[in-house]
């Protein structure tokens, strides 16, 4: 996924589904130097990682 694509779902109103590696995951917060996003399963608010944008899909 590209990094204006992240930013736009971090700041849309809607419910746009974000799958990491096939889990629908949220996104929390982007690192626009490193392109990196944190993320947490849905359902799940504990276990947070920091991943590749470029590991993102949006179906």
């Amino acid at each position: 996924m590209e990094l204006n694509r992240v930013k736009e779902i971090l700041t849309s109103n809607k419910e746009i589904p974000v799958h990491f590696h096939g889990v629908p995951i949220w996104i929390e917060d982007v690192d626009e130097t490193s392109s990196m996003a944190t993320v947490h399963s849905r359902g799940s608010h504990e276990e947070k990682q920091l991943v590749s944008i470029d590991a993102l899909t949006e179906s």
